[in-house]
């Protein structure tokens, strides 16, 4: 019997007895199709799976002081000489009260940047038979594509599919993407300017710090880089999902590039705020790596992605990493910033470790971060 869609307002909960979850889940992962297979089906609704418990459904944003707030945006034109300072002092404040900063005058072609976004789009909306190709859940492959990440962790899927290049290290041999042709060679040539990019950002991070300009680099935190292009297609019923569920990320430092679409947003005093997307820009946004180092003075903000019923959105995450030959290497608040007034508030890990606990936690349901924290720390 064919099982139908709930109403509007129907919660569906783990008890209702004509749904098999782990079930509807394992058949629509292997259609291998995504979320674009259900809206080229001519999907009208969503499917239950994808419907998120109401305290983490869409809402309106909302700002606490009646203005409209946005995202910092630093500019990098200058940076090497008369503007340093300017830019330094911008990138401080920006990750200690937001966590987030967008980024002009990076030096990263505006065709490089238009060309990688046409080349996720050009990937997603290809033949499912070649898609199918590089389908996978197993993080060890370094190329990959899937839909919803913790499609069987998550209380619901989140509608977007996902296309991933591991570049560990800074390394990726052209060969391991036969079956991504048709974005392989948009995202490596991104990906060597944003090579170049992290290089500076690191620099001027350990500046923000007070530490010497390589502070940062030596320590190999940013080694590793992981590109990945999401796709989010229009939604029927885009209050009833997410694109992604709020989270912080899993990283030292995460550079966004998005369209036009819009969607992103960041929770900044409690308050969920839209990032209006800045023709050019790219988003840079704290991670949980540098909080912990940081001691907590750099901010790893959750943010979400809203569903919308024009589409598709397409954004590409670069993820900057420690290197993993190095990931039982000790992670903990830099000595240098500590002092009898700024005691360590979070406990020395490792990022196998950090990752452990992550995964164990319900992935993306709540911060790991609170789990490394000092028991005797307010």
């Amino acid at each position: 019997m064919k099982q139908t869609l709930p109403s509007h307002g129907q919660l569906i909960t783990p008890c209702d007895l004509d749904f098999d979850r782990v079930k509807e889940l394992q058949e629509f992962d292997e259609t291998k199709a995504g979320v674009k297979g259900l809206v080229d089906s001519g999907a009208t609704k969503v499917p239950r799976i994808f419907i998120h418990p109401h305290e983490n459904s869409q809402s309106p944003p909302s700002d606490a002081n009646g203005t409209s707030l946005q995202i910092p945006i630093i500019d990098l034109r200058g940076y090497r000489d008369s503007r340093r300072k300017d830019v330094i002092n911008g990138i401080r404040k920006a990750s200690e009260a937001w966590g987030f900063f967008q980024i002009i005058n990076h030096g990263i072609p505006l065709d490089v940047m238009d060309n990688t976004l046409e080349g996720v789009k050009k990937f997603h909306e290809q033949r499912v038979e070649v898609k199918k190709e590089v389908y996978s859940r197993d993080g060890a492959k370094r190329v990959r594509y899937f839909c919803s990440g913790d499609l069987f962790a998550l209380k619901a899927a989140t509608w977007k599919d996902t296309v991933v290049f591991e570049f560990q290290d800074g390394d990726l041999e052209p060969e391991a993407c036969f079956h991504v042709l048709i974005y392989r060679d948009a995202v490596f040539e991104y990906e060597k300017h944003i090579a170049e990019l992290k290089t500076s950002l690191a620099e001027l991070l350990s500046e923000a710090l007070g530490l010497s300009s390589d502070y940062l680099s030596g320590t190999e935190c940013m080694k590793s880089e992981t590109v990945i292009g999401h796709y989010y297609p229009a939604c029927p019923e885009p209050e009833l999902t997410l694109g992604t569920v709020h989270h912080s990320d899993l990283s030292f430092l995460t550079l966004l590039l998005q369209d036009h679409h819009g969607g992103l947003q960041v929770l900044h005093e409690s308050h969920w705020l839209d990032v209006v997307p800045v023709k050019g820009a790219l988003l840079a946004n704290i991670g949980d790596f540098m909080q912990l180092v940081t001691n907590g003075k750099f901010k790893s903000v959750e943010h979400r992605v809203l569903s919308g019923q024009v589409g598709p959105r397409i954004s590409v995450a670069c993820f900057l990493a420690p290197s993993k030959t190095g990931k039982n290497r000790p992670l903990g608040p830099i000595k240098e910033l500590l002092s009898e007034n700024n005691p360590p508030i979070y406990k020395e890990t490792s990022l196998s470790e950090y990752v452990a606990c992550f995964r164990s936690h319900g992935l993306r349901a709540t911060s790991t971060l609170p789990h490394f924290r000092m028991s005797d720390s307010k």
